[in-house]
Parts: C-alpha cells; sequence; structure tokens
C-alpha cells in the first residue's frame, strides 16, 4: 500500500508535469504560427527555404540555455533539430503551394 503522503506527492509533481506539458503545446503552437509567416514571406519573395547560420545561432543559443538550466544540451539540441527540420518542411510545403497558385 502507498503512503497517502507520496501518493499525494506524486500527484502533486503530475499535475507540474501535467501543466508543464500543455504550456509546451501552446509554446510550439505559437512557434509554428510565427515560423508560417516566415515561410509565407520566404516563399513571396524567393528565399531559401533554410538558413544555416540562423539555424546553426539557434542551436548554440539553446545549448547554452540548456547548459544554464542544467539540462542536457545534446537532447536540447536534438530537439530544436526536429523542430527546424519541420519548419523548413513547412516552409517548403507553403513555397510548393505559393508557386502552384500563380
Amino acid at each position: 500500500m502507498i503512503d497517502p503522503d507520496i501518493k499525494a506527492q506524486l500527484g502533486n509533481y503530475r499535475q507540474s508535469i501535467d501543466n508543464i506539458d500543455a504550456a509546451l503545446v501552446h509554446m510550439l503552437a505559437e512557434r509554428f504560427r510565427c515560423t508560417k509567416e516566415v515561410g509565407v514571406l520566404k516563399a513571396k519573395y524567393n528565399l531559401p527555404p533554410a538558413d544555416p547560420a540562423r539555424e546553426e545561432f539557434q542551436i548554440e543559443r539553446l545549448r547554452r540555455l540548456a547548459r544554464d538550466a542544467n539540462l542536457d544540451p545534446d537532447f536540447a539540441e536534438k530537439f530544436l533539430n526536429f523542430v527546424i527540420k519541420e519548419v523548413i518542411r513547412h516552409h517548403e510545403q507553403i513555397a510548393a503551394d505559393l508557386s502552384n497558385v500563380k
């Protein structure tokens, strides 16, 4: 049988985790909303969907932030690389959709 105090602590941690997950989803949604607008501008002005210099800057910044927060910087980089790949894929799709409209 689980001690009621331990059960309460688990419940509190799990509630915090659920709240953090919800916040992450909303933050990612906002990030993708902004990057969609970037993709529209890039497509409209015939700019490349990827920006390696910007991506490198973002990765280094995120690695530094991860270290400062005692989070594994390799994990943070892998996560950002996933996000970047999705953003580029969306930018390519926006450009393709825009070129089909013309």
